[in-house]
């Protein structure tokens, strides 16, 4: 009698989808405690068959390692030995058979018992013409196993599976192609074997389809299909090539890793958010004053410094505050500059204009980033395993649907870096280190923050200084009497000064910062990107703090002492300035620090190396741009052209310079957080300080009495309670918007419960999000202590079939010749 198979039943229907659904899976897995209870019972029956018909070779294949077990039992070392209950003994034929059939291990199944059940089941199709069955109709039996390995071995099977694989050929040439095709797709068998029985179905001649043959209604409905389908496949390929920069940024991802491309990606939402910007502003703001342009009183001069420093020929255009008009714009007027007898069709009400969509801006901007930060937040604060993400990347990641070679070759890249990425963070493990190491890097690392704060402190002082005295200089110059072109010219050079010395510490400083960061010597990259990301935004926040002081403390509360009829259009201009000045000194950067680094590295010292990105200083001159911009709006609603320009100009110098003078980093990190990051900077330090910013200027400073939409009002709010009592005054009926003005908008406290009420809702997203991750992390943990479950059951199992075996001397024989041969082949 032959060692007991386990038997696969061959009266089930297959599966519809080749995805079993969560109700067959209940239905499927049985429990583990009743497969123990049912190899137990049947456990005396089996042995005294088993007894009774096996040979020597199967009594000593069941307690020593031999023929196939043999060899992976003597290969096992001693440690997984230890470590691994599992491994410690080869098991028995009965527990080989228990193990077949556990559900977590249906995983593939007997290759003959896949072609027995599609012949049947071909055989059906051919004889009633209908379609593929669905899974739930499959018995247990006939589902797979991982361990039929010992099934079905011998030369009668073999040609019994053989003459199977005939029968299921012949019967799937007799199918339809559309059948066939979905038949063989089913199957759950490797590619090879698939592309086996295809190939043989073609070979044998047998009955063939012809065109001719199909109805003229079948072929019109699949050239639909295919055409379709055609169609479909175009216009995705059509959406995804309508992504910006999508293959650029593909590249720099295969060959920089996530880390710089997390860089490119944030750029290239700071240029969506300026686009979003520029877009309303000039909807509703610069197109309608173009069109009715004011009365310029004189004209302006040229000096030759305009497109550095902002002023002259454009200082009267559309792009500062000083050019819109504080009225009503309308169709047909009589040229008067605060006339009242205009048509009323076609009337614009510039002041409450200019009001609303600068509020409408950063209210919309606002939406926008908390959207993003809740949706990125939820996206990268997943409890992803890297061993299960590295398994993933490794079977799941290759997009089969790519064919071209520039294609190919970008995915392989991409694929290879994030693996790399991958492996080192699997492999990385944190380094124990004594009481007193740890002691000495916290010395280390606490030097280095006072050195870094010390210095940024000293910076934000001096620029503190050097603003003071170049206010106090303008002040001197209103004062003389000097109005000739070279003293002009040498006034508007002398607005550079301070652009130049703030852009000049934004350039050396982070230069410092990184050599003070060497002899902190973090293990990890990404805690030594964190870190120099929050030295960098330390810098940058204490000199954007100082020079609002400067615009809103000084030259807002005292125009006239440094001769200015327009303060908001002179803040406008030093905007421009440092907005200019912080792309030209990166530019700078670019070509001295990567470029001329590379080549001296290189020519002169005869190395290799290059220079590797920056991340950290190149995403704070992002953010301290971006901050600029919304300081701007009011000012210079035209900021997000040059804010625009910047970015695309950025984009490719950026991306020309780290493909030819930059390398990969040497350790591979993984940035699953950067985006999440980076985002979160942009919202709190640098969105929110420019709306308290512009928010202060619309409510408490007294705007510019001889220019702009506000001029006569005591604060730019006014302008809304101007038009909401003029709507009253019109229509008693709408006298209600009066108190609602007074009491929901005047009132600090309707703002306050805004922003109180977003908050609340990020908290408690942020409370979902860690809870969630808290569920997570309990389940992973009830999945590993099943699996050590599972173990100790199987162990159990072993224990009780070998208690419960009659002792044979045969075996103690075969033990013992066995243990011998052992012996010598050690001694050996």
């Amino acid at each position: 009698m032959a060692a007991r198979s386990v038997s696969f039943d061959a009266d089930a229907h297959f599966m519809e989808t080749g995805v079993e659904s969560p109700l067959d899976e209940d239905r499927v897995h049985d429990s583990f405690t009743q497969l123990i209870h049912e190899q137990s019972r049947d456990l005396s029956h089996t042995e005294t068959m088993e007894m009774n018909s096996f040979d020597l070779e199967e009594e000593t294949r069941d307690d020593f390692p031999s023929l196939s077990c043999a060899d992976s039992c003597a290969g096992v070392p001693e440690e997984a030995e230890l470590t691994d209950p599992l491994v410690e003994t080869c098991w028995s034929t009965a527990t080989l058979r228990v193990l077949s059939s556990m559900p977590s291990r249906t995983i593939g199944r007997s290759r003959g018992a896949i072609l027995s059940q599609y012949y049947n089941r071909t055989m059906q199709m051919c004889r009633r013409r209908q379609s593929r069955p669905s899974i739930r109709s499959f018995s247990r039996s006939a589902r797979p196993s991982i361990c039929g390995y010992r099934v079905e071995t011998d030369a009668a099977n073999f040609d019994r599976e053989e003459n199977k694989r005939e029968r299921l050929v012949n019967n799937l040439q007799n199918l339809s192609e559309n059948d066939r095709v979905r038949m063989l797709r089913a199957i759950p068998l490797s590619l090879h074997e698939k592309r086996e029985l295809r190939l043989s179905a073609l070979r044998k001649p047998g009955r063939s389809f012809s065109r001719n043959e199909i109805p003229c209604c079948s072929q019109l409905k699949y050239y639909i299909i295919i055409a379709f389908r055609h169609s479909w496949y175009s216009w995705l390929s059509f959406l995804s090539s309508l992504q910006l920069w999508q293959t650029a940024l593909k590249r720099v991802s295969g060959r920089f890793g996530t880390g710089v491309l997390s860089y490119f990606v944030f750029l290239r939402t700071l240029l969506f958010f300026n686009v979003f910007l520029l877009l309303v502003l000039c909807l509703f703001l610069v197109v309608p004053q173009a069109v009715r342009p004011p009365s310029l009183s004189a004209s302006p001069h040229l000096y030759g410094l305009e497109l550095l420093t902002g002023a002259g020929y454009f200082a009267d255009s559309v792009m500062y505050y000083g050019y819109y008009s504080n009225y009503t714009l309308t169709k047909a007027c009589n040229g008067a500059r605060n006339q009242t007898s205009c048509g009323f069709h076609l009337s614009y009400n510039m002041p409450l204009a200019y009001f609303f969509t600068i509020g409408a801006a950063f209210f919309i901007t606002c939406i926008i980033l908390v959207y993003s930060m809740s949706k990125s937040f939820g996206q990268s604060f997943r409890i992803d395993r890297s061993k299960g993400l590295l398994a993933m990347k490794v079977f799941c990641s290759w997009d089969f649907k790519v064919t071209k070679k520039s294609s190919v070759r970008l995915q392989r890249e991409n694929i290879s870096i994030q693996l790399k990425e991958l492996v080192a963070e699997v492999n990385r493990k944190e380094v124990k280190s004594s009481l007193l190491q740890r002691l000495s890097a916290f010395s280390i690392q606490l030097l280095a923050w006072t050195i870094c704060v010390g210095s940024t402190a000293g910076c934000a002082y001096a620029i503190y200084c050097f603003s003071e005295y170049m206010h106090k200089d303008l002040q001197i110059r209103v004062r003389s009497s000097s109005n000739t072109k070279e003293s002009l010219l040498l006034k508007e050079a002398s607005l550079l000064a301070l652009p130049v010395a703030v852009s000049s510490i934004n350039l050396l400083l982070p230069g410092f910062f990184n050599t003070v960061a060497w002899m902190e010597e973090y293990d990890s990259p990404s805690k030594r990107n964190y870190v120099a990301i929050f030295r960098n935004l330390m810098l940058k926040v204490s000199l954007l703090g100082v020079l609002c002081y400067h615009w809103l403390g000084r030259v807002a509360l005292e125009p006239k002492s440094v001769g200015l009829e327009c303060w908001e259009s002179f803040v406008g201009q030093e905007l421009y300035r440092f907005l200019l000045m912080d792309f030209i000194f990166t530019s700078l950067d670019t070509f001295f620090g990567e470029f001329l680094w590379r080549l001296f590295s290189q020519r002169v010292l005869k190395k290799e190396r290059k220079p590797v990105f920056d991340i950290a200083r190149n995403v704070l001159e992002l953010i301290y741009g971006q901050t600029i911009a919304w300081l701007g709006l009011l000012f210079t609603p035209l900021l997000p052209v040059v804010q625009v320009i910047k970015l695309l100009f950025l984009f490719y110098m950026k991306k020309t310079s780290l493909m030819r003078n930059c390398q990969a980093p040497r350790k591979p990190w993984r940035a699953s957080q950067m985006t999440t990051f980076f985002i979160t900077l942009l919202c709190f330090p640098s969105f929110l300080g420019a709306a308290v910013c512009v928010t202060y200027t619309m409510w408490t400073i007294k705007p510019s009495a001889s220019c702009g939409p506000f001029q006569g009002l005591n604060t730019m709010f006014q302008a809304g309670k101007k038009w909401v009592e003029q709507l009253a005054k019109d229509n008693p009926r709408l006298t209600w918007l009066t108190w609602a003005h007074t009491y929901l908008v005047e009132n600090p406290f309707f703002l306050f419960l805004a922003a109180g009420i977003f908050l609340i809702v990020i908290y408690f997203h942020s409370q979902v999000v860690d809870g969630q991750r808290k569920i997570i992390e309990l389940l992973q943990e009830q999945i590993e202590n099943e699996g050590e479950d599972k173990k100790f059951l199987i162990t159990r199992l072993q224990t009780i079939h070998e208690q419960k075996r009659p002792f044979s001397p045969r075996r103690v024989r075969g033990a013992s010749q066995l243990g011998l041969s052992r012996g010598n082949m050690w001694t050996i």
